[in-house]
This record gives C-alpha cells, structure tokens and sequence, in this order.
C-alpha cells in the first residue's frame, strides 16, 4: 500500500455564529485498499460491504469482492460458526482478486476478531465495537475467563480503533421513541458505514438512495438508518482522536459504461441475452440450493423478457421440466450445485440421449455431501465430465471471473442451441457471490444464436428421420406436434438414422462413438487457446481453469515483472479442450496447475497431453492466494 500524505493547517472557522478551531488534518492518497467487514451473521456486514462496493464502482475505482457466509442459516449469535464476513479490495489500479491479506478489519464483536486477525496484515487497522467484547460475548468466542484481545496486548502490532458503536447508535436515535433498543441495534451497521464512508472521503448519498428505495413506503425505518449512517459520518468528522482521511483515485480502465455485477447477476443476464439473440424463450427449473438460488431470484425478475421461472419440488423435477421445455422448443436451462448435480444425473442423461439443447450450471460449493454449503471449492469438475452412467459426454464450460459468467453463459447457450446437446456451465461460490466493475456489451455487439427448428420433411426424406445428422452432427430440432415430424422420445437406445429403439450390439457401439464424435466435434467451432500474459515459450506455464483466475494471473503478472519467463493461460473450454492446446503446453519447460480441489483438471491434462504438470491443491473453502502461487512457481524456477 503506497501512502502521499497532504497536510492541512489548524484551521479557524466559524458555523451558525460559533467560532472553534479544528485540529491539523492529513489526508492520504492511497493505491490500493483491502477491508474486511466482519460481524455477527445478524450484523448486516454484507449489506456494509455491498453498500461501500456499489459506492467505489459509482467513482470509477477498480474493486474485486469476496463475500464469506457462515454455514449455518442462523448461528448461535457471537459465536465463531455465526461469523459473516465480506472483502473488499480497491485500487487505483486494476484489481483481479480480493486481496491476500486485509489492510483494515471491521470486527463487530470479539469472534469476528477472532476468526479474521489472521488475515490482517501486521501494522494493519482494526476498528472493534466494544460492546462485542463485553464478558458474555468474549465467551461465546472461546476466549480463556479473563482474556479480553483489546486489554492484554496481543494487539499491540496493530493500529486498534475503539468505537462504541452500540451505544452511539441508539445515543442517536434517541429521538425515536417508537423504536426500542432491538429495533435501534439493527442500525449499527449503517453507524460503522457511515465512519468509514467519512474515512475514505465518500459521500452518503448512494447510501442514502438505497435505503429511500428500499424503505420509501416505511418512513420510520428509512428515517433512522439515514439518521445513524449520518451520525457514524460525524463520528469521525468531530472526534479529535481521527486525524487522518484517505482517498483512492478512480482507475485507468477502458472507456465505455460500467456497473458493478455480482458472478450470478452476470450469469442470469447472459442467460436473458442469449434468449434475446437467439429469439428462444428461456425456461428455468430449479430447486433452491446455495450458492445457486440467486439465479432462480434474478430470473424471476425478468418476465417482461418473457422468462419463465418454475420453482419445482425437487432436483430431479427440475431438470424434468427444463428437458420438457427444451423439447418443446424452448431454451430448457437448470441451476444447482454439487448434491443437487448428483440428483440430475440420470435426467442429464436422457437429455444426452434425446440430443436437445439444455443448459446445466453447476455453482460449485465444498463438498462431499452437504459439505461446506456457503464455501468455494472447483471439485465438481470430474463430476461434470464422467458423473453420469454410460458413455455420456457433454460439452464442459467455466466461468472465470464474476462479469465472465455473463460470457460463458451466452457461449454455453450457443453451443447448447447450434449443437444440440446438453451443456455443463460451471462456476463457483467465490465467483457467484462475488462482484466487480462489469463494461457490458451493446446488444447489437453480441453475436447471433441462429436456431433451425425442422418445418417439415426434406424432398429426399419420406418419413421423419429425428437422428439425421448435419456438419455438426446434430441431429433436427422438431417441435412436437409439428405435422408430419412425429418421432419417439425416451432414454432406452435409439437406432441410428431412424430414432427407433434398438438393442443391436452394433448399433449400440455406433451411437456412442456418434455421440461422443458430435461433443469433440465441438472444438472446430470454439477459438483457439490463447495466453493471457507473458511469453509464448518460457519455463513456466501456469493454466488455471475458473476462479483462479484472479490469483493467477496476479501472480504472473508479479513474476514476469521480476523478469522470470512465465506465463499464464485459462481455460473456458474443458471439454472439449481448444484444438492448440496440447501445442501450447509443449511451449513450455514446465506447467503448473492450481485448483480448489485436490487434483482434477491436473489429472485430465495429464492424460490427455502425456505431460507432467504439477498440481498445486488448496480445499479449505477459501480461494488460493497471489502469495502462495507467486512463492510455489519461484520453486519450479
């Protein structure tokens, strides 16, 4: 962190007939900023850190965000399972990840504390509400009888701010006689945005637009979330003990219009457009299921684009109904995670055999089983190329970033439409739930998705022939009840040509090499493997796949300005690979491979390309870090 320091003389000053002196200020001019808001998962820090996300996107600074919530729906209140957190990291340069380590922790009470020091950096500011280390919470954290963190000196590495934030915020909603203390405790997080609004220079007024949409027909509760954001703001202004104020420059991005996008806002909008494009209705089927639910949320919302959502019973009668949509000519798609993945499998299966257009997308959480519902893994990889019964191969995409997902889910629908196939798009907690500035693309900038639904019978065709197949080896999408089209549907074998059911050996062997051929066929129409930084031959290759993506390439970029000949690759397209991939892995002394998991996309590689890549393997629910990539590759130099 790069600090330019302006100072400001003691000014004398007078308001409303009262002359006072203000002490001497000092503002900071700060390149880069990392804050993690923690707290109770009832202490709105998720709505803190969204609000300061949206306020840094509306000034142009480049931002990245990691949003970590608790497994549990609701936690027992201050203890360490119930602690919810959100990272923030922006910059007046580019920003690919939420940053390795916090240069300021908001901790609402003594577990937020405890869980996140570890990833303070030394020297770094903690701003505590007092009330949260009181005796009784101070045990809810499983801190020894007697140990309080802000009195015993364990601190003394950090800049340690005490505010009393409980009591300053029902100090000033005292005026509110309807609200008793439950109802003003609510507000203590728009207390804690205000002050760090004032210490890095913003403005209240995004905030207090949210809170008039949000709260305009409830007057009492809009009233008092602004009084309280406006009295945290003139905490820090008039309290002697704050002195200095930073402020981060906008960045130097490409021109165009932005707005910041959450991973699953991105997905459901590329989902929208691709409808738009291709001028197919979208039908989602989807059971609620975290991290995937928003997708569901987000596309309810859009029924003007003539979306329809169908929240079904289960996953099996989700995915049931998106085949049916899909085989009646809609865009049939279906969103789940991991276990929900488990449930579809047969269903995705009959989708193979029936060779229609659908999307499946598959927001990875930890598993196995329930696992870590709220944390990130990338371990559903192998789920996605093998976990079906049979020969079942399906096109595999991921999305790398959260505004990628936009991209991905466009091209999985592309794919899915012109090759009449089911297609896997997978994504992540880590990238669902975080957000970054998004320069999304004018409608008329979007390629076309052209859809050739079957009309009626070709003049060498006598009788409907369903499994006839083009250049793609697709076969023709017909609408049922097209006259004359009429064919059978179901997941027993079809014969080839004629979509008869067919028990021959021969027959068998046949379409399974058809079907496989069609998904491989695929990389003639995908682009080429490109790099996205450093040299085409050198010693190292970092390929990463998903949401690595930030970490790596952060660490390449660090590398390759040390001058070391590294450079780094992702891929969108996982099955089937680019056409020049195994090439420009040959290009190279070395390849290195990180995932969230413990060693899927490594073993792929390996045996598809015959290279020894190494892995380097992280499954703890959180993302890898720049640090520990940049310290891993320096080995293999």
């Amino acid at each position: 962190m790069i600090k330019i320091s302006i100072y400001h003389p003691p000014l004398i000053s007078i308001f409303a007939g009262t002359i006072y002196s203000s002490m001497a200020k000092k503002d900071e001019l700060l390149q880069d900023v990392v804050i993690k808001f923690a707290g109770d998962s009832g202490d709105g820090m998720q709505l803190t850190g969204q609000q300061f996300t949206n306020n840094t996107a509306m000034l142009g600074i480049d931002l990245a965000t990691f949003p970590d919530f608790p497994a549990e729906i609701r936690a027992p209140i201050g203890t360490v399972p119930g602690v919810s957190g959100f990272q923030l990291h922006f910059s007046s340069n580019q920003v690919f990840t939420p940053g390795d380590i916090a240069d300021v922790l908001v901790a609402m009470n003594a577990a937020a504390l405890k869980v996140n020091l570890k990833a303070l950096k030394k020297g770094g500011k903690i701003i505590v509400n007092l009330e949260g280390f009181d005796t009784r919470n101070l045990r809810l954290a499983n801190y020894p009888d007697g140990v309080n963190p802000l009195e015993d000196g364990s601190l003394d590495s950090y800049e340690v701010i005490k505010i009393d934030v409980t009591k300053l915020t029902r100090e000033s909603l005292k005026d509110f006689a309807e609200l008793g203390n439950k109802e003003r405790d609510r507000a203590k997080n728009m207390f804690v945005l205000g002050f760090i609004y004032w210490l890095y220079n913003r403005s209240l007024d995004t905030t207090i637009e949210f809170l008039k949409e949000k709260f305009g027909k409830k007057p009492l509760i809009l009233n008092s979330n602004i009084k309280v954001l406006q009295s945290g703001y003139n905490y820090g202004d008039t309290t002697e003990a704050f002195t200095t104020r930073y402020k981060v420059n906008k960045a130097k991005m490409e021109p165009g219009t932005y707005r910041s996008i959450m991973g699953n806002q991105a997905l459901s909008l590329g989902l929208i457009a691709a409808g738009e494009k291709s001028g197919l209705p979208i039908f989602l089927g989807a059971y609620p299921i975290t991290p995937a639910s928003d997708i569901l949320h987000d596309l309810s919302k859009y029924k003007n684009f003539g979306i329809k959502t169908f929240q079904a019973e289960d996953e099996i009668a989700a995915i049931a109904s998106a085949i049916g949509a899909s085989y009646g000519g809609a865009l049939g798609v279906t969103a789940t995670s991991g276990p929900g993945m488990a449930l579809k499998t047969e269903a995705m299966g009959l989708a193979v055999m029936l060779e229609i257009p659908l999307v499946i997308v598959n927001i990875q959480r930890g598993g196995p089983s329930t696992g870590l519902p709220t944390k990130t893994e990338q371990s559903d990889l192998m789920q996605a190329y093998y976990g079906r019964n049979g020969e079942c191969p399906m096109p595999v995409i991921a999305s790398s970033t959260p505004s990628d997902c936009f991209d991905a889910a466009y091209e999985a629908t592309r794919i899915s439409i012109q090759h009449m196939t089911p297609v896997v798009l997978l994504s992540d907690g880590y990238i669902a739930n975080g957000a970054e500035p998004w320069k999304f693309p004018a409608a008329e900038d979007l390629a076309p998705i052209p859809v050739n639904f079957k009309k009626g019978l070709a003049e060498d065709e006598p009788k409907f022939q369903p499994y006839r197949r083009d250049e793609k080896l697709a076969r023709p999408w017909a609408i049922p009840g097209t006259p004359g089209l009429e064919h059978r549907i179901g997941g027993l074998e079809k014969q080839d040509i004629t979509g008869n059911i067919n028990y021959e050996p021969e027959n068998h062997q046949h379409m399974i090499n058809v079907r496989q051929a069609k998904v491989d066929k695929i990389a003639d129409y995908i682009p080429l493997q490109t790099l996205d930084s450093g040299p085409e031959k050198g010693k190292v290759l970092i390929l990463g796949w998903g949401s690595t993506y930030g970490a790596i390439k952060s660490a390449a970029l660090e590398l390759q300005a040390e001058g070391h000949a590294v450079s780094h690759a992702h891929i969108r397209y996982l099955r089937p690979f680019p056409r020049n991939l195994g090439d420009l892995i040959k290009n190279f002394d070395k390849v290195l491979i990180p995932e969230i998991n413990n060693g899927q996309l490594v073993k792929i590689i390996r045996d598809e390309y015959m290279v020894n890549a190494k892995a380097y393997n992280k499954v703890m629910g959180i993302p890898i870090t720049k640090g520990e990539l940049v310290d891993e590759v320096k080995k293999m130099l």
